[in-house]
């Protein structure tokens, strides 16, 4: 296997990470989060915790359009402005609104990459480690996953503000 192309397409996978990691994080501070922003059971679902996964459709329903008009590789580097404004807006969030907004572009740049970078990878790999180099994304799903969880596990008995 091409060295360079792994490579690419473990940066790329990297996406699939960021989509795990990002998808379950969350659960570690929600608790949290609705005691300190004292929002009821239905808002804190629907739109504190949600939005994320509504960004997170959007950005899949609608990702294609940018994967196919700027090219993959440039999309993933718009994926990783959306993830890098969220996780900065996220962590400096005062209020639940302004949290939801930043968690929806995150959810955008999720979604998206669930196009651009298993059809970056795809484009990039030789027929015969294609399916391999792809599940490299799929891995990285349940990878960041585990690891959200180990890191909730890790700061749960840190303070207040330890969601940030």
């Amino acid at each position: 296997m091409d060295r360079k192309i792994l490579r690419f397409s473990v940066t790329a996978a990297l996406a699939g990470f960021l989509f795990g990691f990002d998808t379950v994080v969350i659960s570690g501070a929600e608790k949290s989060l609705q005691a300190i922003w004292q929002s009821s059971d239905s808002f804190h679902g629907i739109v504190v915790i949600g939005m994320a996964l509504w960004g997170t459709v959007v950005g899949a329903l609608l990702g294609g359009i940018p994967t196919n008009s700027l090219g993959r590789k440039k999309t993933l580097i718009w994926i990783g402005v959306l993830y890098t404004v969220s996780a900065v807006g996220s962590a400096f969030a005062n209020d639940p609104v302004t949290f939801a907004i930043f968690r929806f572009i995150g959810g955008l740049g999720v979604g998206a990459s669930t196009v651009a970078a298993p059809s970056y990878i795809s484009e990039i790999a030789p027929a015969k480690d294609r399916g391999k180099l792809v599940g490299l994304y799929q891995f990285n799903i349940v990878f960041g996953i585990l690891i959200a969880f180990f890191s909730n596990y890790l700061l749960s008995n840190i303070e207040n503000n330890a969601w940030r």
